[in-house]
């Protein structure tokens, strides 16, 4: 049975998710603060983390950067009435696996903490090459050449789904549902925005571009510079 520590200040709410995930079959322990949150993390394991954002003595995103020190591959799922691409893209260099704006609903809450679930549980080789960029799945490094790479974790993520499918288009909405286990919502840019982030660290200073656009359709990881 998957054990969630739910951090939400909102008592009736913490009451609503913690009745609901147990209905779904998941055990569930409640802090309402980033202090009794990581003193709860520090003291029980846990599977996943599910956050709001708007604690008392806080934010969700330090919370999560904190948690990111003691452990990289929890899942932290953000749960928030912030819905703006702005707000995204906080939670997610923040360290955030996923993001849900509230209202929402149970059954989408119980598929996407599945699939963090079993993403986390997935082996991993130890390395993914391509061209002269190399990826060390172990420690999280990336390198074009001998020339290591600083990537926040949702760009990370993100080069990590172009190096298992090069050579082939990604379309923006394949990318969110992948990366972000989110629908594509076509009022935002946020794709957009992390593939910017991502060019101008892996791609402005090389000759060789691995990114490319395909107008209309998405983007394509390849070293073939006629893109």
């Amino acid at each position: 049975m998957p054990k969630i520590l739910v951090i939400e200040d909102e008592s009736r709410v913490a009451e609503l998710l913690k009745r609901g995930l147990e209905e779904l079959g998941h055990s569930v322990k409640i802090a309402d603060s980033v202090s009794d949150g990581l003193s709860l993390f520090a003291k029980e394991p846990f599977d996943i983390v599910v956050s709001d954002v708007m604690l008392p003595d806080g934010s969700g995103f330090d919370l999560c950067r904190k948690i990111r020190e003691k452990n990289e591959t929890i899942p932290i799922l953000m749960l928030t009435a912030l819905g703006t691409t702005d707000d995204k893209l906080e939670g997610f260099d923040s360290g955030a696996d996923d993001y849900m704006v509230k209202p929402f609903d149970f059954r989408e809450l119980d598929a996407r903490i599945n699939i963090l679930l079993k993403r986390r549980a997935t082996p991993l080789v130890e390395q993914i090459e391509y061209a002269d960029l190399r990826i060390d799945l172990r420690r999280k490094l990336v390198f074009r050449g001998e020339q290591p790479i600083a990537l926040t974790p949702k760009e990370y993520n993100l080069l990590l789904f172009f190096t298992r499918n090069p050579e082939r288009v990604l379309s923006r909405t394949e990318i969110a549902e992948k990366v972000w286990d989110t629908h594509f919502d076509t009022g935002t840019n946020f794709i957009d925005v992390y593939i910017n982030y991502l060019r101008k660290k892996i791609d402005k200073n090389f000759d060789t571009k691995l990114i490319h656009t395909k107008p209309g359709m998405g983007f394509i990881f390849s070293n073939e510079n006629s893109y």
